[in-house]
């Protein structure tokens, strides 16, 4: 290596100032091309390839997100210093129901409702509103140092993307994969919409539980709002209270609004230990009950509507909300000596929104199903076979816990922002055809007249396949050239919701799991421990954290100390402290540099200075060692104390006497040199800005920037 001219130490003379440095530093990477594989020197046979989890597109970044910026942009930097070709592709989700509810707030604050305004003018609303937060949350990665591929930038509602999708859709399709079926949703009467069983929250609550007489049975429940059509009585066969009674067997009751008749039903799902050993069940608005009625063919109606009011059938108590009726309902019942007694301290679990958090209310809808166990068994496959790894123990316990236990997966939602199902729907029976061309309009099965399926696919669905599908529609080659990944970070808390959907559906469509090591990180909570929320105050901007102490500052606040899959406090007194690293590295750099100032290079290092280097390689390559294996919690660690504690108050400290007494002074500032150098290198994918900014002061004239050097 060619020694580099002296370099003017003005600018060091300054403090460091991270908010006049970084700006200048991302633009000129950004614009150099530094982040785009296509562009980077050398022979790069091995690709390395993150596939952004894409940011919802609907408001500014949090915490969670920076912790994933950094992490994800640690191990790009690393990999491309490694002379890889490295891609880190960038996207944005448009994040359908969780978008459309934050829209729908902001349509409350302004007195409007989604109900009263025209299809097509919500969603060019919704579209505006999202193009705008998705650039300005562009700009906030670029503050994070995200070194990302911005000329390969993906949105879930770009074309190619939802060509992509409606092809998945068809496969499933022609596979018998997928089927339209009229069963158990859970429906939230608040946002209108069914949600998957991933998306509802289950609480403990307290609520009265009551005792009716059912003719010659006590039968309990919390919702007797629901019990206007119960006309079938169950218990199990075993039951040797009820041996007298036989399957099918009829008998007059008399129930909330007159007599009934009431049909006796022997099964095994009603439990002897609970109650009186009897139920009745009402199938539409309930799980259980919908799987007893179909399995002996039994009639079920609607009780309550979309809206959570009471239907005709309810009587007297139609159009009251199941609120308002509830307590009514009981009156009446106990009016009639139908009231056994009622336990007011019953503790039960509830199903609500996880939104809104209103309880859910079952309801029979005729919704888009995917068959899941065909699917999910591949993904077990990949797993065991460690063609992908789950790198926390744990994780991969829930992970086979559910994939072995999965349910059908209702693809439909009831909302307008998101890709609109490529489907039609017969007015007359109620059949669905699959029709991505939009070609068809007469009913194969009654000749009745094809309307548009007026729903949205879940948002999952599409993001399900977001690794294929952003590589197959990027740039020409990028598919065969860079899937299937090697890395999906991501939050601990979406494991189920969205990285093993990306694993079946990657796996269904391309035969290849998508990505080779699944690493999820833990919740990031605030200096206390508690979890960040508005309505409790305690929100930490990372955005305004780094614009006060600096980013550098901010990814090692977020790094160290941060195993996979554990929650972190966020205190902006540890991120105060790395600023203070930030300033040891400039400090230290500056002073080597300037007992440096007079060496003119070829320097042989003597044997007290090469012990002290190779003692440096061995930390060198731990350090290495530990990136590789995703323990950048340690590697960070490592860092700072190398720096800190060995370089600055031992080497350095040593070396300065023997510079200014001329004792093997070319030697000793050759050390220096060598270990300053080679410790940015190091520093520069956990703290890119000040590594780069001091780069150039120690770069020899062959050098490009640190951000492609090679490690």
């Amino acid at each position: 290596m060619k020694q580099s001219p002296q370099k003017n130490l003005e600018q060091l003379m300054k403090p460091f100032d991270a908010k006049m440095v970084e700006p200048s530093l991302y633009e000129m990477w950004e614009k150099g091309g530094y982040f785009n594989p296509d562009n980077l020197k050398g022979e790069r046979k091995e690709s390395y390839t993150i596939i952004m989890p894409p940011p919802n597109a609907n408001g500014s970044l949090h915490a969670g997100h920076a912790l994933f910026v950094t992490v994800e942009d640690i191990l790009i930097r690393f990999n491309r210093m490694n002379g890889k070709r490295a891609l880190w592709l960038p996207g944005a989700d448009h994040a359908g129901f969780e978008t459309q509810t934050v829209y729908e707030k902001k349509l409350e604050k302004e007195g409007r409702s989604r109900f009263d305004m025209k299809r097509e003018d919500l969603y060019k609303e919704i579209m505006d509103f999202t193009l705008f937060n998705k650039s300005f949350m562009e700009g906030q990665l670029r503050l994070l140092g995200a070194s990302c591929d911005w000329s390969r930038e993906v949105f879930t509602l770009d074309d190619g993307i939802i060509k992509t999708v409606y092809n998945t859709f068809k496969k499933l399709d022609d596979d018998k994969l997928l089927y339209r079926g009229k069963r158990i949703v859970s429906w939230c009467t608040k946002h209108q919409t069914s949600l998957s069983n991933l998306e509802t929250q289950h609480v403990t609550r307290k609520d009265p539980f009551y005792y009716f007489k059912y003719g010659p049975f006590t039968i309990g429940t919390v919702r007797p709002e629901t019990k206007f059509g119960d006309k079938y009585v169950v218990m199990h066969p075993d039951d040797e209270r009820y041996k007298e009674y036989k399957h099918g067997d009829k008998l007059t009751v008399e129930w909330i609004n007159g007599p009934i008749e009431a049909t006796i039903i022997k099964d095994e799902a009603s439990d002897p230990e609970f109650g009186s050993g009897a139920m009745t069940i009402t199938p539409w608005h309930s799980g259980v009950d919908f799987d007893i009625a179909k399995k002996y063919d039994l009639d079920f109606e609607q009780i309550i509507d979309e809206r959570g009011k009471l239907l005709p059938i309810a009587g007297e108590f139609a159009g009251m909300s199941i609120k308002d009726a509830r307590e009514k309902i009981v009156e009446k019942l106990d009016a009639k000596g139908l009231l056994v007694k009622t336990d007011n301290e019953y503790s039960h679990d509830v199903s609500v929104c996880y939104k809104c958090e209103r309880e859910l209310e079952p309801q029979v809808k005729p919704q888009w199903f995917i068959k899941m166990k065909p699917l999910a068994e591949k993904a077990i496959d990949a797993v065991k076979n460690g063609d992908t790894k789950i790198l926390t123990e744990q994780h991969e316990k829930i992970f086979y816990h559910w994939m072995e236990n999965i349910q059908d997966w209702n693809i439909s939602r009831q909302i307008v922002w998101g890709i609109p199902i490529p489907a039609k729907l017969c007015n007359e029976c109620g059949a669905g055809y699959v029709d991505i061309e939009n070609k068809l309009t007469v009913c194969e099965k009654c000749n009745g007249e094809l309307m548009q399926d007026p729903d949205s696919f879940d948002t999952w669905f599409s993001s399900g396949q977001w690794p294929f599908a952003t590589l197959q529609n990027t740039k020409p080659g990028d598919f065969e050239k860079y899937y299937p990944t090697q890395v999906m970070e991501t939050g601990f808390d979406i494991l189920l919701f969205w990285v093993v959907r990306m694993m079946m559906l990657g796996i269904y469509v391309t035969g290849k799991t998508p990505f080779s090591h699944v690493y999820l990180h833990g919740l990031v909570r605030d200096a206390k421990g508690k979890k960040m929320s508005k309505s409790k105050g305690n929100v930490i901007s990372p955005l305004d954290i780094s614009n006060q102490y600096g980013t550098d500052a901010l990814r090692m606040g977020l790094i160290v100390n941060n195993a996979p899959g554990v929650d972190m406090n966020l205190d902006p007194k540890k991120v105060e402290a790395y600023k203070k690293f930030a300033n040891k590295i400039w400090n230290a750099s500056r002073f080597v540099l300037e007992r440096t100032a007079d060496y003119v290079g070829g320097a042989e290092l003597n044997d007290e200075d090469q012990a002290v280097y190779d003692a440096w390689q061995e930390k060198k390559d731990a350090i290495t060692k530990d990136i590789e294996d995703f323990k950048l919690h340690i590697a960070s660690e490592k860092i700072y104390d190398y720096f800190w504690k060995v370089f600055c108050d031992d080497i350095i400290e040593t070396r300065k006497t023997r510079i200014l007494e001329d004792n093997d002074k070319a030697s000793a500032q050759a050390l220096l040199l060598k270990l300053l150098r080679e410790q940015l290198i190091v520093i520069h994918p956990f703290m890119p800005f000040i590594s780069e900014e001091l780069w150039k002061y120690v770069k020899n004239e062959e050098d490009d920037l640190l951000i492609v050097t090679a490690w």
